[in-house]
This record gives C-alpha cells, structure tokens and sequence, in this order.
C-alpha cells in the first residue's frame, strides 16, 4: 500500500492543534480529518475520532502496526512542515 497523495490544511486557531490532513492511499481510499499536533515530545499525527457516549473518544480508522502509523506520520508531518515553509517566505 502506497501512500499517493498528502493535503495538509494548517489551523487557524492557536495552540496545540496545528493542521488537519487527508491522505490517499493507491489512488483508492481516502482518510480525512487526521490532525498535526504539537505535543510535548514535537509533533505527532492523531487519528480520526468520534467521541463516545462516556465522553471519551476512539479512533475511527488507525493502522494495525507501528510501521504503518509512522509511515503516515512521517508523510503528513514532511507536508505540513512544507506548507508552513511556504506560507512563512
């Protein structure tokens, strides 16, 4: 599985919560609404969630190994870093 497309929305807002993504896998699946966000330990990618009934919230998609979840990491944060180096020039 390939990761054939990147589009990286950064946040109007201050704060942790740097950008929203899409991402596109084989020209075929598309996942929406990941987030860039800045933790503690630099930036990190949260999956696409749903709050539930408790109040708290599970991921609607994820991957199944850690090769895959820094795969997508490794490409969505290589984007948004591009998209904050252009819009700052």
């Amino acid at each position: 599985m390939k990761i054939t497309e990147v589009k990286v929305f950064p946040s109007q807002e201050s704060g942790r919560l740097k950008a929203y993504a899409t991402i596109v896998f084989d020209n075929d699946f598309i996942v929406r609404d990941l987030k860039v966000i800045e933790g503690n330990k630099g930036l990190f990618v949260s999956m696409p969630s749903r709050r539930k009934k408790d109040g708290s919230f599970r991921d609607i998609v994820h991957p199944l190994n850690s090769d895959t979840r820094s795969l997508i990491e490794q490409a969505i944060i290589a984007e948004y870093e591009n998209v904050v180096k252009v819009q700052t020039a």
